[in-house]
């Protein structure tokens, strides 16, 4: 029998965590409205999970493998379905923004997971890439808990660079960089952090792409 995933068995203790970092939560939520790109057609999430970020910042779609999180994004008025990054449940071509928050780390292949993205969004589309880097102050902190983070010990954390090449990889362009949660991860809840650009202090870290057919934009620091 496959081994239980702890998103499934514990899905209401890692929605919890919302509740009580209020303030990291509202810092990290106002760092992805930074970037968010012009409306146009559908936006999709890959990894919804419970829908903190999607009912927040108006995600129609979200695609999700695990139902219990599926079911806590249901009740936040999400259209969710069952699929993986990998191999998306999505029409070619019928997103006009994806959003990956919190979800690269959990990817089993991340370049099928980006071209699967890039499969599903529009010419002039964008990605949107949220994702805790190793090298940063909570990428340590998770790396040295372990096995005690239950939803953590087999997330395989990545580098800015590494994201940021494989977005190219992809053929997506990286036009934006927002950071925030900057400080001691003990004090990240004491206020909500205004993002600032470009990445090397934040522990939550915001990459926007745009897809093939899109004008050329210079890429910020």
């Amino acid at each position: 029998m496959p081994e239980s995933s702890p998103f499934d068995t514990h899905a209401a203790e890692y929605d919890a965590w919302f509740d009580r970092f209020p303030n990291a939560y509202e810092s990290e939520l106002l760092a992805v409205r930074c970037v968010l790109p012009p409306r146009r057609d559908r936006w999709v999430e890959v990894g919804v999970g419970s829908g903190r970020f999607a009912s927040r910042l108006g995600i129609d779609v979200g695609v999700e493998p695990s139902e219990a999180m599926a079911r806590l994004a249901r009740r936040r008025g999400i259209d969710v379905l069952a699929g993986r990054a990998e191999v998306l449940p999505l029409d070619a071509a019928s997103a006009g923004a994806v959003f990956l928050i919190t979800t690269i780390c959990f990817v089993q292949d991340l370049p099928l997971a980006l071209g699967e993205t890039r499969r599903i969004l529009q010419p002039d589309g964008f990605v949107l890439v949220a994702f805790i880097p190793r090298d940063s102050r909570f990428g340590r902190l998770y790396a040295a808990q372990g096995s005690e983070n239950r939803f953590f010990e087999r997330a395989r954390l990545r580098s800015v660079d590494e994201v940021d090449r494989r977005l190219a990889d992809a053929g997506f362009e990286v036009d934006r960089t927002i950071q925030t949660l900057t400080g001691d991860p003990a004090a990240a809840d004491e206020r909500v952090e205004i993002p600032s650009p470009g990445s090397g202090r934040g522990s939550f870290v915001v990459l926007r792409g745009r897809a093939p057919g899109s004008a050329a934009t210079s890429k910020e620091a």
